[in-house]
């Protein structure tokens, strides 16, 4: 089993807002970008899988614009299960269910979870150390239904180096606090992505220099 438990100071902000809701500046500005990029990958219908859902902003936001897809939610925090179970319940959305918790960083999960057609991952392997990005990735990939399709966002290094001065502050404050994660290359997420069995993963620029990688399990 995995050992982490709680992500680094500084690694996701969220603040506290009315009820158990959290509220992170960060998912309301790229839930729209992550949306329409999601929509233009995502089968029409089926079981969707949101990896570490946070505060549940996007969820919501996907739920919402992709109904023919059943969403599920998941977070390995408490704290952040209720967030995420106050957005449900106001949302009320007929294809999102309430959060259930998983450490994704643990052995196990994908073959507990299988048939997904599409699972979702946001801003989390910069947070991870490389192994765990890896069990992460792998665990996914056999979640996946055949011909299901895997989609990571968030902030990647291009050949090593970050793209821009407040990237390379934020990931150097990461490793600062823990020197076992930071930014990952972009390249050597594809090969990890590969190596688990899916196809050679598409790349999309979003706002903010984010990318996100979208690959699929073969049928």
């Amino acid at each position: 089993m995995s050992t982490r438990r709680t992500l680094p100071p500084m690694a996701s902000v969220a603040h506290e807002t009315e009820g158990a809701k959290l509220h992170a500046p960060s998912a309301e500005r790229n839930a729209g970008p992550i949306t329409d990029a999601l929509r233009e990958i995502a089968p029409e219908t089926g079981r969707a899988l949101e990896i570490a859902s946070g505060t549940g902003q996007h969820v919501v936001a996907f739920a919402r614009a992709m109904p023919g897809l059943d969403w599920q939610p998941t977070e390995i925090d408490p704290a952040r299960r209720a967030s995420i179970d106050a957005y449900v319940a106001e949302a009320a959305l007929p294809n999102l269910s309430p959060a259930r918790p998983l450490d994704a960083t643990a052995p196990g999960w994908g073959a507990e979870n299988g048939g997904q057609d599409l699972i979702v991952l946001v801003n989390l392997l910069h947070l991870i150390s490389t192994p765990e990005a890896r069990t992460v990735i792998r665990e996914a990939a056999q979640a996946l239904a055949p011909g299901g399709h895997l989609a990571l966002y968030g902030p990647f290094l291009r050949d090593g180096q970050a793209t821009s001065e407040g990237d390379a502050r934020f990931d150097a404050s990461l490793r600062a606090q823990d020197a076992g994660i930071g930014y990952k290359d972009v390249a050597e997420v594809a090969g990890w992505i590969e190596a688990a069995g899916l196809t050679p993963p598409g790349t999309r620029v979003l706002p903010a220099n984010n990318l996100l990688l979208a690959a699929r399990r073969p049928t």
